[in-house]
C-alpha cells in the first residue's frame, strides 16, 4: 500500500505531500515556518492546524488554533478528526485534498497478537484500557484511541494519572519500547485481539 498523499494548490503550482510516518505532525499554517505554508491567505493563522499519524490513521487537528477554523468536506470540525479517502480539507481559500487507498479495517491484524498470558491489570489500569478501546467498540465509524483527555474526562482522573496508567500499562503489555505514536494502537489491538478491555456497563 502506498503512502497517503496531501495535494493542493498554491499560487497555480500544484503540491503533493506524501504523508510518511518520520514527517509527523505536519503543521499547516501562515508561517513560513508551517511544513505546508500558506502565507498569503489573511484568514489563515500562523498555526492553524495539525496532520499527524497516530497508530494507524492520519488525524487533523484544530485544537483553537486557528480564528477561522478549519472545515472537512464543508463541515467545521472540533479537536480531532480521522480523515478518509477524498476529505478535503478547507483553511481560508485554500483547499487542500487527502488521498490514500482504502482502509480495510479499524485494527489491522498483523498487529494483533495473542497473549499467551493476560497481563494482572488493576482495576484502575483495566478502566483506563477499556475507554482508551472505547472509540472501537461503540460503532464509530473510522474509530481512533481514545485520548487523554477523553479518558480522564470518562473516569473523572487527571490527564497525567491517565498518563500514568498508560505508561505502566505499556510495560505489562511489553510495548514500552515501541515508538510513542505506535504504543496507543498496539496496545489498542492487543486488548481487543484478547478480549482484555470490556466495556463498563
Amino acid at each position: 500500500m502506498t503512502d497517503p498523499v496531501l495535494t493542493y494548490t498554491d499560487h497555480g503550482h500544484a503540491h503533493q505531500i506524501p504523508l510518511t510516518t518520520d514527517r509527523s505532525p505536519i503543521v499547516i499554517g501562515r508561517s513560513a515556518h508551517a511544513d505546508v505554508s500558506l502565507p498569503t491567505d489573511p484568514d489563515i493563522s500562523r498555526v492553524h492546524a495539525l496532520i499527524e499519524r497516530i497508530g494507524t490513521y492520519w488525524i487533523i487537528t484544530d485544537e483553537s488554533f486557528s480564528r477561522n477554523g478549519t472545515f472537512v468536506n464543508s463541515t467545521r470540525i472540533r479537536g480531532r478528526r480521522t480523515l478518509r479517502p477524498g476529505d478535503v480539507i478547507r483553511i481560508g481559500d485554500s483547499a487542500l485534498t487527502y488521498q490514500e487507498d482504502p482502509a480495510t479495517d479499524c485494527v489491522e491484524t498483523e498487529i494483533g497478537d495473542t497473549l499467551g498470558t493476560h497481563p494482572d491489570l488493576t482495576p484502575a489500569q483495566h478502566a483506563v484500557l477499556t475507554e482508551l478501546c472505547r472509540p472501537f467498540r461503540d460503532g464509530t465509524e473510522y474509530p481512533i484511541p481514545a485520548s487523554n483527555h477523553d479518558i480522564a474526562d470518562a473516569l473523572h482522573l487527571s490527564t497525567e494519572t491517565v498518563k500514568s496508567h498508560l505508561r505502566a500499562l505499556g510495560v505489562k503489555f511489553q510495548i514500552d519500547d515501541f515508538p510513542r505514536h505506535q504504543k496507543r494502537a498496539r496496545l489498542v489491538a492487543l486488548a481487543l485481539a484478547n478480549s482484555i478491555a470490556t466495556p463498563h456497563p
